[in-house]
């Protein structure tokens, strides 16, 4: 679809009002009327091994997010560092996990925030594989709040598919996708070489417990009954089994093997940005009495918001 290059350079303190912690209110305003799409990066902070660095997954997603920002004039939020993490995570020199009900709470108030100001169509991405508590936040946001939105979440291992996987399954990589691996380290140096250190590149070896064919590999993209994060007990923590922070071979690691999937990834992104607005152009939402059942009066009054004669979406409750 679209032409990709990259490596670029980042954009998170730029003054092209691409991101919208750079933006100003007058910004905010006028971007509202062409565009009111806004994609939120979420990352984390975790221990990569020594080649690739502690926030290599928000790094993945905000320069994806970024070319596809260029592309189709649409806002990036500033993107959240830190993270939910498995079980087996926890421990983890270098790794700064949040507890789940406080990341929960944390994306629920996001959502609201960036309603509130008007961008109503928001595009969550994630490489870090929180793909279990993520729609559990929208979904309990939804429940709370009960306004027109289109609220959507994207798990782009899931998206590059068979581009993320190893060779005995069709894709470009040697060994299967796992954590600061082969195939994520690759991705890092097509996207942030600057960032990485080949150099002291390590190799680890990790297996579950149970045969293979029952647990799912990173992303969930083998198809396996039950997926990666569905499991306690099956593989042993990393701080002790894989104390490099690396699960995999992350010398084998080369940016041209990453390239189709990181197409895959903005090619969809664009995609998904064009159709929502070709559904759904500035300012026109999913009819609010296919969704709610709130009183219209009140609905009415949410969506024209506090400044202009109606209400702030916090009178209805604190996203806590």
């Amino acid at each position: 679809m679209g032409e990709w290059k990259f490596p670029n350079e980042g954009c998170l303190e730029k003054p092209n009002k691409m991101y919208y912690h750079t933006m100003t209110k007058k910004d905010v305003e006028e971007r509202l009327k062409v565009n009111d799409i806004i994609i939120i990066p979420v990352g984390s902070t975790e221990n990569h091994g020594n080649a690739g660095p502690m926030g290599e997954d928000t790094f993945i997603v905000t320069r994806i997010a970024e070319m596809v920002a260029a592309k189709t004039g649409c806002t990036i939020a500033s993107p959240l560092w830190y993270g939910s993490h498995p079980f087996h995570h926890i421990g983890q020199p270098g790794t700064v996990p949040l507890p789940d009900d406080v990341f929960s709470a944390m994306i629920r108030a996001i959502i609201s925030g960036y309603w509130n100001t008007g961008f109503r169509k928001q595009i969550f991405i994630s490489m870090h594989g929180q793909e279990y508590i993520i729609p559990s936040a929208i979904q309990e946001w939804g429940k709370k709040y009960q306004v027109p939105a289109l609220i959507l979440f994207v798990d782009l291992p899931r998206v590059m598919g068979q581009t993320l996987m190893d060779k005995e399954h069709g894709g470009p990589f040697e060994t299967p996708f796992q954590h600061a691996d082969e195939a994520e380290t690759s991705i890092s140096l097509a996207l942030f070489p600057e960032f990485c250190d080949m150099e002291n590149a390590e190799d680890t070896t990790i297996k579950g417990y149970l045969p293979a064919g029952h647990v799912d590999r990173g992303g969930d993209i083998y198809g396996y009954p039950i997926p990666g994060h569905c499991q306690v007990g099956n593989v042993g923590i990393e701080c002790i089994t894989a104390p490099e922070g690396v699960l995999g071979k992350a010398t084998k690691a080369d940016p041209n093997k990453a390239k189709a999937c990181i197409e895959r990834a903005c090619d969809y992104l664009l995609k998904l940005h064009n159709d929502i607005l070709s559904v759904f152009p500035p300012g026109k939402l999913p009819d609010a009495k296919l969704i709610s059942q709130r009183d219209p009066e009140e609905i009415e009054a949410l969506l024209k918001g506090p400044t202009k004669g109606g209400k702030h979406i916090y009178t209805i409750a604190w996203p806590s």
